[in-house]
């Protein structure tokens, strides 16, 4: 039986190094106030892993949104259910909550339009486009609602 495989968009030589780059400065303090490393351990490694990330606030709640779909942090996300965003030296440890589809068209578009600058090319949507314009690709963009941190050994965001 074949297994499906999620899509993914790689990062190319160029985007990694600006991303290592961008990350130093974040971690530094140095960015937008929307701009955060996000650290989370390899499901398989335990090693700790970063990289940059827009935080989006939607009516006072927060969300993570991958634009380059099933990244390896969405992964390991997904596994341990926890993550921790860093800024300067501010650090905030964070539960997961994966967001249903019917969710997902209204937070694709609040992304899109808000980011549009650096997320516009991983989206056939252009920014402005009604939410519904998302329907047809809601299974490539992993989203996320930040929660309070669970203690260590709650099962992650899609255990039941």
């Amino acid at each position: 039986m074949e297994q499906k495989r999620e899509p993914f968009l790689k990062p190319s030589p160029v985007e990694r190094i600006f991303n290592r780059v961008f990350g130093f400065f974040v971690s530094a303090g140095i960015g937008l106030g929307h701009n955060y490393v996000l650290e989370v351990r390899g499901r398989k490694s335990g090693r700790l892993y970063s990289t940059p990330v827009n935080l989006l606030e939607v009516t006072g709640r927060r969300y993570l949104v991958c634009p380059r779909g099933r990244a390896q942090w969405v992964r390991n996300a997904e596994a341990i259910g926890r993550i921790t965003l860093k800024r300067g030296s501010q650090r905030i440890d964070l539960g997961l909550r994966a967001v249903t589809t019917a969710e997902k068209p209204e937070l694709l578009k609040a992304y899109l339009d808000r980011f549009k600058t650096v997320v516009q090319r991983y989206f056939p949507v252009p920014a402005g486009s009604p939410a519904d314009a998302f329907q047809p690709y809601l299974d490539r963009y992993p989203v996320f609602e930040l929660t309070e941190s669970r203690p260590h050994g709650e099962k992650g965001a899609g255990a039941t």
